[in-house]
């Protein structure tokens, strides 16, 4: 498998404080993004998602079950090296700060995918093993193209016509299970999310389940492979001690997932390299709840994964199960001339 050398080529986090105004542009990122996921740092408000496939004023919540809604306010375009947003709070009200989490696809809305039984439209990259996948549920058992050419490791789907949750296929907890993105209940157990049966090169699998396949609903997947150098998906078992688990990753990290997949009521916890340059990263967000950012959740990005520095049942709970997502900074080894040095 051939190693991304270049991982901010595919995936950047950017920061910027709010100043209220509209049509402003948002810099640095890098390439022309067309997944953002942004989240306003200093106060309460949304995880708002938005692609190029849905369009760029089109507006998910992380955080909840809303429907798909358009705010010309919000994003308003996806540019050159970023995306412009207009005055809305939750992207830019004054002097709040905020984040930005962008991969790129294939920068286009997307093409026709018919290797499945329900036809999709589908914005992929082959390269970073990133693609969006629209599709219209049957409500009966079915398959979708997704575009990777290989399997993916992740799928994260939300209906957006309708008031329903998250629905997230992970290969650690495995094709008989749904892990709720908006929630921080176990995975819940049950053919009708993935038929029991894991994503091949060219098709995920769905289910009866109104959550990813209700009749005539419409849904947006982002779907994951993994690639060495760029993303890993994986879980590790709690130590329960503040000298914790080391996660290898085969790079240093630049974004981190965390979910503890054995203990209800434990929220997901989201790090990154932007927000917080030294180590431990302490700062975290939230992608079940609108809260502001908040401390101490003490990971140690190293040159080759991450390290555990608590005891946090959110993350290190003896004997649980934590499913994790990570994104690079820079590869172990590469050819890219920068060194993957500690912090």
């Amino acid at each position: 498998m051939a190693q991304i050398n270049k991982p901010d080529e595919y995936f950047n986090t950017v920061l910027w404080t709010g100043n209220g105004t509209d049509d402003r542009s948002i810099t640095g990122v890098g390439f022309k993004p067309d997944w953002v996921w942004y989240k306003e740092r200093s106060n309460v408000g949304d995880h708002t998602v938005h692609d190029v496939v849905r369009g760029a004023g089109e507006r998910l919540f992380p955080a909840d079950t809303s429907a798909e809604s358009l705010d010309a306010n919000s994003l308003q375009a996806f540019e050159t090296d970023g995306f412009q947003i207009g005055t809305n709070s939750d992207v830019n009200g004054n002097t709040e700060t905020y984040v930005a989490w962008n991969w790129l696809a294939d920068n286009t809305s997307g093409s026709s995918n018919t290797d499945g039984s329900i036809s999709s439209t589908v914005s992929a990259n082959t390269t970073s093993g990133f693609s969006i996948v629209s599709y219209t549920g049957t409500g009966a058992n079915a398959t979708v193209g997704h575009g990777l050419g290989v399997a993916p490791s992740w799928i994260v789907i939300k209906g957006r016509n309708q008031t329903e949750d998250w629905t997230t296929y992970h290969i650690s907890t495995g094709n008989t299970k749904n892990v709720i993105l908006n929630s921080t209940a176990v995975p819940d157990t049950s053919t009708t999310y993935w038929q029991d049966t894991s994503p091949t090169s060219s098709v995920f699998y769905l289910g009866s389940s109104t959550r990813p396949n209700t009749s005539g609903g419409t849904y947006i997947a982002y779907c994951f492979a993994e690639k060495k150098g760029f993303s890993k998906f994986g879980s590790y078992t709690g130590n329960g001690n503040a000298d914790g688990n080391f996660v290898y990753l085969g790079f240093k990290p630049a974004w981190v997932l965390v979910k503890n997949s054995s203990l209800g009521g434990e929220n997901w916890v989201l790090l990154d390299n932007k927000r917080d340059i030294d180590n431990p990263t302490n700062l975290a967000l939230f992608p079940n709840l609108s809260d502001a950012e908040s401390g101490t959740y003490p990971f140690d990005f190293v040159s080759n994964g991450f390290k555990i520095r608590d005891t946090s049942a959110s993350y290190n709970r003896s004997g649980d199960v934590f499913i994790f997502m990570a994104f690079a900074e820079n590869p172990l080894v590469g050819t890219n001339n920068i060194p993957a040095t500690a912090r």
